[in-house]
Order: C-alpha cells, then sequence, then structure tokens
C-alpha cells in the first residue's frame, strides 16, 4: 500500500499519465465487495491529499470509489487514534468531490454515484443509496422497513414519469444550516428551477434549499435524494439522458407501504438500514398525497379525444397533416407501389449518375429491383428480375470515370452488380456461402480505388472489386455477426468502415491497412462511454454534421449518439429514447445544402419517423402509417420503404419536376444502413 501510495504522489508530482492506474492500485487495497480491509482509514487520507491537488475533472472515479467506501455494508467504525486525521480527509474529499461535479462533463450515471459520494462525504446516510440503488434501468428497488425490519420488493418501480408522482419533500422548520463552512454554496447555484421542465419546480427548490444549508446531517433523507436528482438534472451528460435520470432518481422522495406492519414510511428511509428519525406517515400526511396522485393521475391523462380523432400527423393524399389539418409534409408514393400489390421494399440506395438526374433503387422480398426517378416518382427502370433471393441490402457504387453501379446483396448471400442507368446486371447474379448480406457500403482507399464492402450475418466482412464482385480483402477478424454497416469519410480519398453486431458492440476498420488486426486510422468508440450512457447500437449511419462527418449509433429504445472518427468519443448531447416505445427499425442521415443536418430514424412497428436536428436539438415525429422497413436521404427527401413499396417524404419546400442534380455529393447520407 505504501509503495502505491508513493507510487501516485510521484506520477502525480510529474504531471505523467500514471497516475489514475497508481490510485486504482491503492483504492483496490482498501475495499473488496463491500469489505472495508483494515488499514484503510489510515490510507484515505494520504490518498486524499495527493488527489485533492490534482485537477478535478480528472478524478471523478476516485471520489465514487472512496463514497462506495463510506459507504459500504461491511465497514468497522474508525479505529479512534485515526478519527480525526479521518474527518479531516473527508471534508477535503468533500470539496474536491464537489469541484469536480461543478466542472461537469459527467455520464448521467456516473453523476448520481458522484453526487451522492458528495453526500457521503458531507455525513448523511441518504449516500447509502450507492449500495442499494445504482441503476434506475434496472426497474425494481427493495426496501428495509425501519419499523419492522421486513424486506420487500417493489418490482418495475423505477421509470420515467412525465409529471411528479407525489408531493416534494418538505424540510423541518427546525433545520439549521451546517456550521464551520461547507462547499455547497456553488452547487445551489447551478440547480437551475427549469432543469426538470414544468411540475418539477418545487423538488428543485427544496433541492437548492439543502445545498444552501450544506446538507446538514439531520436533514430528511428525501430532501437530500431531491439534491442528488437535481445534481443529475443540471450537470449529467448527455442532456436528455441526465433529465431522465433526475426525474427517476425522483420517485424515491416518495412513500411505501411495508406490508409487514402495513405502516407508510419513506422511500429514503427505506433504502438505509439504520436511518436517523425515521417515522412512519400520519394520516393527514397520506390523504394529501392521495389526492396529488389523483391530480396527477388526471393531468397526465389529458384532454379526451373525440372518437376518430388522430393525436399525430396523418395523410391526405400528398400531403401529411397535423391532429388539426395543418399540413406538415409532402408524401408521395413511388410509382407500381400499389398497397395489395405484395412489392415489399425491404432495401433502398440513391443513385447520382453524373449528368443525370437522381434515382432511387429499391427492392424486397420477391427479388425485383426497381429504379425511380427521384424527381418525378416515375418508375425509371423495371421490376428487373434476376435476384434469386430477397434483396436485404443495396448500395450505390460510383467509380472513377463516371460510371455509377448498384450492388444489391441478398437473403441466401447473393451479390448482383448492376448498371444503374440501363437498369441491366454486369454480371449474372452470385451466391456465396457466407451468409445473408446483411449490409453493403463503398470505400475509398488513398491508393485510388473504390471497393465495394460486404457484410454478412455470419461475421464475414469483405472488400470486393466493384466490377467483378471478387473477394480482394478482409475486414472483421473477430468473425462477430454484422447487423449494420456504413462508410464514414475522413479524406477526400479514405474512408473508414463502421459496423455492429446483434450484442450492440461497434467496430471500425480502416480498408486501407492489409492487416485487418492493424488499426490504421481507426479508433475504436470509447467502452466507457458506451457502458456508462447504456448504449448498445443496433444501427450505424454515417452523419455529415457540423462541417464533417461523425458516425452515428441507434439503439432499440431510439437513442442515438454522435461520435468523432477521429478520436471515438461522444459529440453532443444524443436523441433521447423513443418517449413512444417504438423499436428502432431503420436509420439515416443526410445535411441538405444550406440547412442544419438531421439524423432521421424509423419504426416498422410504430409506423413513424423521427427526424432530428442535432445542431438544434430540434426533434420532430412524423406518423407514416406504414410498417416502415428501410430509410434512405437525398437532401431535403427522405425515401420510406415499407411493407407495399416506397415513398418519399420531403421535409422542407419543393416543387414536383425539381432537379435533383444540384445535390452535392460530400452531403449525402449513406443509404444502406
Amino acid at each position: 500500500m505504501r509503495e502505491a501510495l508513493e507510487s501516485m504522489a510521484s506520477a502525480a508530482a510529474t504531471g505523467t499519465g500514471e497516475c489514475q492506474e497508481a490510485w486504482k492500485d491503492v483504492t483496490d487495497g482498501l475495499m473488496d465487495q463491500g469489505t472495508v480491509y483494515e488499514g484503510a482509514y489510515a490510507a484515505v487520507p494520504y490518498l486524499v491529499d495527493v488527489a485533492a491537488e490534482l485537477p478535478a475533472e480528472r478524478f471523478v472515479d476516485l471520489w465514487v470509489d472512496l463514497g462506495f467506501l463510506l459507504t459500504a455494508e461491511d465497514r468497522r467504525p474508525v479505529p479512534a487514534d485515526l478519527e480525526t486525521g479521518f474527518d479531516a480527509a473527508t471534508r477535503v474529499a468533500e470539496q474536491a468531490a464537489v469541484r469536480s461535479f461543478l466542472a461537469g462533463g459527467i455520464p448521467a450515471s456516473v453523476c448520481a454515484q458522484l453526487a451522492l459520494s458528495c453526500v457521503a462525504f458531507a455525513g448523511h446516510h441518504a449516500a447509502e443509496v450507492l449500495w442499494r440503488f445504482l441503476d434506475p434501468r434496472d426497474g425494481d428497488i427493495g426496501l428495509y422497513c425501519p419499523g419492522c425490519g421486513y424486506d420487500t420488493e417493489l418490482p418495475g418501480f423505477l421509470v420515467d414519469p412525465v409529471s411528479p408522482p407525489c408531493e416534494p419533500p418538505t424540510l423541518p422548520d427546525s433545520a439549521r444550516a451546517r456550521q464551520g463552512g461547507h462547499p455547497w454554496g456553488e452547487v445551489a447555484a447551478a440547480l437551475r428551477e427549469e432543469a426538470l421542465g414544468e411540475g418539477w419546480e418545487s423538488f428543485l427548490r427544496v433541492a437548492r434549499a439543502v445545498a444552501e444549508a450544506g446538507v446538514p446531517r439531520e436533514t430528511p433523507g428525501q430532501a437530500v435524494l431531491c439534491l442528488v436528482a437535481a445534481m443529475v438534472a443540471v450537470k449529467g451528460t448527455p442532456g436528455w439522458a441526465g433529465r431522465r435520470w433526475a426525474r427517476t432518481l425522483m420517485l424515491l422522495t416518495g412513500h411505501f407501504c411495508c406490508p409487514g406492519c402495513e405502516e407508510t414510511w419513506t422511500i429514503a428511509d427505506g433504502l438505509a438500514e439504520d436511518p436517523g428519525g425515521a417515522h412512519p406517515r400520519t394520516v393527514a400526511e397520506q390523504t394529501r398525497q392521495a389526492a396529488h396522485e389523483a391530480a396527477a393521475a388526471e393531468q397526465s391523462a389529458g384532454p379526451r379525444r373525440t372518437a376518430g380523432e388522430q393525436s399525430g400527423p396523418r395523410r391526405d393524399g400528398r400531403t401529411a397533416l397535423a391532429a388539426d389539418g395543418t399540413p406538415r409534409h409532402c408524401v408521395e408514393a413511388f410509382a407500381d407501389c400499389a398497397p395489395g400489390s405484395g412489392d415489399g421494399v425491404t432495401a433502398l440506395a440513391v443513385i447520382y449518375p453524373p449528368g443525370r438526374p437522381a434515382l432511387v433503387a429499391g427492392a424486397g422480398d420477391r427479388g425485383l429491383l426497381r429504379l425511380w426517378d427521384l424527381a418525378s416518382g416515375r418508375l425509371h427502370h423495371g421490376p428487373l428480375p434476376g435476384h434469386p433471393d430477397p434483396v436485404r441490402s443495396m448500395t450505390a457504387l460510383p467509380l472513377p470515370g463516371g460510371r455509377t453501379l448498384l450492388a444489391s446483396g441478398g437473403d441466401n448471400g447473393t451479390i448482383g452488380l448492376w448498371d444503374a442507368i440501363t437498369g441491366q446486371p454486369v454480371h449474372e447474379p452470385a451466391g456465396n456461402w457466407l451468409g445473408a448480406v446483411t449490409g453493403m457500403c463503398t470505400a475509398t482507399v488513398p491508393d485510388g480505388r473504390t471497393l465495394l464492402v460486404t457484410a454478412t450475418s455470419r461475421g464475414s466482412v469483405r472488400l470486393r472489386e466493384p466490377l467483378t464482385g471478387e473477394s480482394v480483402a478482409r475486414l472483421n477478424p473477430s468473425g462477430r455477426p454484422i447487423e449494420s454497416i456504413t462508410a464514414i469519410p475522413v479524406s477526400a480519398d479514405h474512408t473508414l468502415i463502421a459496423a455492429c453486431d446483434p450484442q450492440g458492440g461497434v467496430h471500425v476498420w480502416d480498408p486501407a491497412v492489409d492487416d485487418p488486426w492493424e488499426p490504421g486510422a481507426a479508433v475504436p468508440l470509447s467502452k466507457r462511454a458506451l457502458e456508462d450512457f447504456g448504449h448498445r447500437p443496433a444501427l450505424v449511419t454515417a452523419a455529415p454534421l457540423h462541417g464533417r462527418t461523425l458516425l452515428a449509433t441507434g439503439d432499440r429504445n431510439g437513442a442515438v449518439m454522435l461520435w468523432d472518427p477521429a478520436t471515438g468519443t461522444p459529440v453532443g448531447d444524443g436523441l433521447p429514447p423513443d418517449t413512444a416505445g417504438s423499436p428502432l427499425t431503420a436509420m439515416t442521415a443526410t445535411a441538405p445544402h444550406s440547412r442544419h443536418g438531421i439524423v432521421v430514424t424509423g419504426s416498422k412497428q410504430g409506423g413513424s419517423v423521427r427526424v432530428w436536428e442535432p445542431e438544434t436539438g430540434k426533434v420532430q415525429r412524423i406518423a407514416l402509417d406504414v410498417p416502415l422497413t428501410c430509410l434512405a436521404a437525398a437532401g431535403l427527401d427522405v425515401i420510406v420503404g415499407h411493407d407495399h413499396g416506397a415513398l418519399r417524404l420531403s421535409l422542407g419546400p419543393r416543387h414536383r419536376g425539381a432537379d435533383t442534380r444540384s445535390v452535392p455529393q460530400e452531403h449525402l447520407s449513406d443509404p444502406t444502413a
């Protein structure tokens, strides 16, 4: 232990990157799974002295680890001869942990743990939530009855409430501010009442009052948990995740009825082993809460709708209407896509032949390919037979010299190549034994080649010569099955390839390197960020935003994150999960000329798309009333494939027959996502 502390102090003094590794060695020697080792109380003051002098943002994890130590279930009392030094160290740790919180940029889940650790350093028993409740996504919580000791579990209790389900806690008149100075004043200043939206202001006021008083030990646990939730709301990242976690944490400020003694207690007291001052709720308090719950239920139900009234946009001919009948967006079906025809579209690609209007290629379960004129929606070629199996993926292949091909991948491994102008096959579609072709994209490498990239359900990712379809190199050495793949331009002549597997893993490869195990210019996404945000991607697409191309990843819940391919770190707050609960089916992105970039996500079950502008934060949902299967984008047009065909959704002013040749290639999405 002494050697590890000396190593940490030395690394801190020299400013090397080994300091965090050194303190990890120290904390590993202090506690194991809730058991605090002998000597921990002697080591903590030295550890705190070193860490408190370093930049606040570097040691968030250290303060969280020490918070766990202070609240561990199996911990012994501090020895009398160490008590003075240990208490002094916790005061220093409290100040340093609060500085780390104020520095911001902390993932919401970690922010919740840091806030509770700050409370632990202040000496309040509510910090024991660290061990009893670590993740709102688990849904269930276990409680001890402070009166009879009965253990009870509340399954499915933790949700994201639309409005406050309970009254805000009250502070006792006898509550006094902490004496001797404290670091919580800046925290109180940071707690904005509008952080959680309408209805939550009174909870934020309680949180501010607790912070202004310095979190005195006699403060009711409910009120302290208000403070913790408010801290997560204002500093947890991404912002939407911080607010969601905060609303869920606010549920802990409510009450529960013990099945053993049938008394009603605060949840905050039920989360602690031996809460001081716990008492059951009075009849008057219970009556007041029942009235509050009834009013909240009536408010969340909203105004009643008359028969036939719709809650979202609906289609009327070519136009999507809002619920009040206001025109919203132009919606046009492509020719030869009659409902009930059985010719659904399972894959899309947008093609830009040189000097010609853009085309949309679509294919489906019967292996028939169609090419539509993007401007008019009229059929350009097709239905084209020749693909022997259902089509799962498509991509455009712009080749040197101005020629453009269309590649198609089938459910049984067939790969087809087609001339985008004539609609004729370049050669007969050929099968392979590598599994269903689940994704396709185009890669350019610095030596001037343009290659077709194919990914399969068996984990084979191949680079292919575009004119022959022959494999020339392999990616994905891990062999994980691939569900979605995209190309990310990093320069004019170099693209990286990103893909995700069924377990939510994201892979990034550089097609310019010969050895698939060599990363080249590829940088993996931050595992810590993926874990902290609970993000398990199911889809990937390239997103041209902020003057560059980012990687967008979407999970089944509809949450989308943006990543810098140069660093593997998140960019911005991301798109929150879909509140309608519609699982994500398809995703695409585009940057219309002179407009904010957009990311579009779609749900087959929900029959709708969400249009998100990351630069402004604007999100809108458009109900299309079709079972959506795939998406592609071109300028202000989103192409929607569905079970009965394809349609075009225009997101801006546009005239029939408009020429789409002027859409710059660099502003277009990868249509294969």
